[in-house]
């Protein structure tokens, strides 16, 4: 089927100060941020703060001041983390700053490298450290998702024609799956409604599931988890998407998930409407 692309939200609607830019303040607060945030803008904090500068930099006419290369490496590292947010449709101040992070940690260790490799030696050790003792925090929280077992799953999707179903089809031995399931559970407490339910099969158990949905559930598969959207028994859409019989690549994060499915506006409408279906039937049927 076709998929439009969501609308991207300029920076200042993606940090509009409401309630959720509150929630996400309170979680900077949380140690992997302050940690992250700190290695982040280290080099730039003791390459120009004095007596630091001094201290752990050679001497020289740009002593406490950023050099031509390492002004064109921060510029170069501002671009990819910009042109990578816009990319994965990070709307949040978390999503933006957890998308950034990496590309921030290795510029400051090429910087500090360029600077002293004992510097650098000291930041890489710091940067392992940070990934090993603070991994980035998870969902554990509530969740609101439906189980099911074998055929009960085709059962449920054509009991009610209004209910939009998004359900994910896992397996649990597959690492992917398991990092997948707090972001779902988290998913399914913030977007659940009577009318927009949330649910789950294990392909693993249940390989004729797997057959009818078409997917692949062996070891090696690329198509675990899947998500698909449905109403009154019909798939609407799913990632990874299937083109041309090849599994397109998908990153199973929050904001992709929100901004694949559209569902802001999905549990907008859902709530405001009890009947509201979330793609026109016919233009599904002619693109299937």
């Amino acid at each position: 089927m076709a998929w439009t692309l969501p609308k991207i939200p300029t920076f200042r609607e993606a940090f509009e100060f409401n309630e959720k830019t509150k929630g996400e303040l309170r979680q900077l607060l949380k140690p992997y941020y302050i940690v992250n945030l700190i290695l982040a803008f280290s080099f730039l904090f003791v390459k120009l703060t004095r007596p630091f500068c001094e201290l752990l930099f050679a001497p020289g006419p740009e002593t406490c001041e950023l050099d031509m290369r390492e002004t064109e490496i921060l510029f170069f590292l501002a671009v990819v983390v910009m042109i990578r947010s816009r990319k994965t449709g990070s709307v949040s101040i978390v999503a933006y700053l957890s998308s950034g992070f990496m590309y921030a940690k290795c510029a400051n260790m090429i910087l500090f490298f360029m600077a002293d490799p004992r510097l650098g030696l000291v930041y890489t050790i710091l940067f392992l450290l940070q990934g090993m003792m603070l991994p980035e925090p998870t969902y554990k929280g509530p969740e609101n998702i439906v189980y099911f077992r074998g055929n009960s799953l085709s059962e449920e999707l054509n009991r009610d024609k209004n209910v939009v179903w998004m359900v994910t089809f896992y397996a649990a031995w597959s690492p992917a799956c398991i990092d997948f399931t707090n972001i779902f559970a988290k998913l399914s407490n913030d977007y659940g409604l009577p009318n927009l339910k949330f649910g789950k099969v294990d392909v693993g158990r249940f390989a004729d599931v797997a057959e009818e949905y078409h997917i692949n559930a062996s070891s090696l598969s690329r198509q675990l988890p899947t998500l698909i959207m449905f109403q009154d028994g019909k798939e609407l859409g799913r990632v990874p998407a299937i083109v041309n019989g090849k599994v397109q690549k998908f990153f199973f994060k929050e904001e992709d998930i929100v901004n694949a499915f559209d569902l802001n506006n999905l549990y907008k409408k859902c709530k405001e409407d009890k009947k509201f279906v979330p793609f026109d039937q016919k233009e599904a049927k002619k693109d299937k």
